[in-house]
């Protein structure tokens, strides 16, 4: 089937196409050449486009996303602006030439130089500026995006003077209605096959006639792959319509996160739910790469990755949370300690797509995320550790759960960690009498990123952050109870 989508306002078709073509790739060939390929990994943002979507109030607003790590397929029924389409009536016959607010703002403050990272601002600008309830500057609107030359100030001072949009302004009358839902997709280019079912009965039929087919969530793992190794998947399967997948739900008992859900999309929602606080993930999520990555990226592929690295994985060992596996034979719940089984492996059998992160209600009340990397933002981790502790009225650790990555060949729970801290006081004393234990956790190696020894180190260390950020908390939460 060809591949149609509404690009800068007129349906277009881009014909059928298979699995290794990006979104960005086509509209540089098609001559959207206004959107630029800088790193090709989703870091700089030079090749930012707007879609639709729906956020959790129902409301439509645009976001931006790297077109570097979308496949073309992938946004069949989607809407989509590139910086060519931004200006009031472009590319329309009737189209009055004039710039849009946020195009003149940055002309106004000298927000460009070389102009290479200028396109992705004012797409990120332009999502920012029709942002749903915007009420003042969101640092993070242009979280993911890079300048080399101009420096952020004049494109900060853009972000914080943006105007309120005019009432008669037509971008309104377009976000008015709902996002549009997605199809099921089927589309071949030569040997390639890109599929996007819409139910898991579809998925594991999809599995069943291609076993060796690779699962596709938000993208921004395997695409890396596809434009930085040349990686060829002779069929992606897209998860991206499963409504299976994007479940949220507060019980009794868990906090229960679709493995479809975006990140962003569990960032909003846990901030409207009541009885949902989860300290730890409101902690993660600002530190996960950049809101153009959280707008595509999945709790459920950064899962499923398995990487050794990975944010998400020490923060949800620390909430002790489970993950819920099916298949075409059924499913099954499994505690997120025994999911992850060695380097880049799962416990997750062929034919099994992980569905959804259950997450226990009664948590500890102490809860730190630490990421150690070079940038503090939009960076990969060196070492990542997450902490939740209970402390008794004594002033003594009743029960505590600590999870680090960085330091094996998986993500792992420091269990003889654990033990060694019950009983003992949440004090700097009991941290340096732990160090041995901390120093024989995990098997740091060394690599571009830290050293074998400084990895180690940073074990105990952050256990010790951890104790000094908290233990007055400690009493405080005890006071209280």
């Amino acid at each position: 089937m060809a591949v149609a989508f509404v690009l800068n306002g007129r349906p277009v078709s881009a014909g059928p196409a298979g699995s290794s073509v990006t979104l960005l790739q086509w509209l540089r060939a098609r001559g959207l050449t206004g959107t630029k390929e800088g790193c090709a990994e989703g870091e700089c943002g030079a090749c930012a486009v707007a879609m639709r979507r729906t956020d959790a109030h129902g409301r439509t607003r645009y976001e931006p996303v790297n077109s570097c790590l979308v496949p073309l397929a992938a946004v069949h029924d989607e809407t989509v602006i590139t910086v060519e389409g931004v200006a009031p009536g472009a590319g329309t016959a009737g189209g009055s030439g004039a710039l849009h607010p946020v195009q003149d703002a940055m002309v106004q403050a000298g927000g460009s130089q070389c102009g290479y990272c200028t396109p992705g601002f004012i797409v990120s600008l332009f999502c920012e500026y029709y942002r749903p309830g915007r009420d003042g500057f969101d640092p993070e609107s242009i979280s993911g995006n890079l300048c080399r030359c101009t420096g952020y100030r004049p494109i900060a001072d853009v972000a914080r003077g943006l105007p309120a949009p005019a009432a008669d302004d037509p971008r309104l009358a377009d976000l008015a209605g709902p996002a549009p839902a997605r199809t099921r997709v089927e589309s071949v280019h030569g040997l390639e096959r890109f599929v996007r079912p819409t139910s898991l009965g579809d998925l594991f039929g999809c599995l069943a006639a291609s076993p060796d087919a690779t699962l596709i969530a938000g993208g921004t793992d395997v695409m890396v792959g596809v434009t930085q190794k040349g990686d060829r998947h002779w069929q992606l399967v897209s998860l991206a319509a499963l409504p299976e997948l994007r479940v949220f739900a507060v019980t009794a008992d868990a906090i229960v996160l679709g493995a479809g859900l975006t990140l962003t999309e569990i960032e909003e929602r846990l901030h409207d739910a009541p009885g949902a606080p989860l300290p730890l993930l409101s902690q993660l999520l600002p530190l996960f790469s950049s809101r153009l990555i959280r707008n595509r990226a999945t709790l459920g592929g950064n899962l499923m990755t398995a990487s050794p690295i990975g944010d998400a994985p020490p923060v949800l060992l620390a909430l002790d949370a489970s993950v819920t596996l099916a298949s075409a034979g059924g499913a099954r719940e499994l505690p997120l300690r025994d999911f992850f089984l060695s380097y880049r492996r799962t416990a997750a059998q062929p034919g099994e797509v992980l569905v959804d992160v259950r997450v226990p209600r009664h948590q500890p009340a102490l809860q730190r995320f630490y990421k150690v990397s070079k940038r503090v933002l939009d960076d990969i981790s060196t070492i990542a550790a997450a902490f939740a502790v209970d402390v008794a009225a004594d002033g003594r650790v009743a029960r505590a759960r600590l999870a680090y990555g960085g330091i094996a060949e998986r993500p792992i729970r420091a269990v003889a960690l654990e033990q060694a801290l019950i009983g003992r006081p949440w004090t700097a004393d009991t941290a340096a009498a732990l160090r041995s234990i901390a120093d024989a956790v995990g098997t740091p190696m060394t690599d571009l990123r830290g050293s074998a020894g400084y990895r180690r180190a940073m074990i105990g260390r952050l256990l010790e952050k951890c104790i000094a950020e908290t233990a007055n908390m400690a009493d405080l939460v005890e006071a209280d109870r």
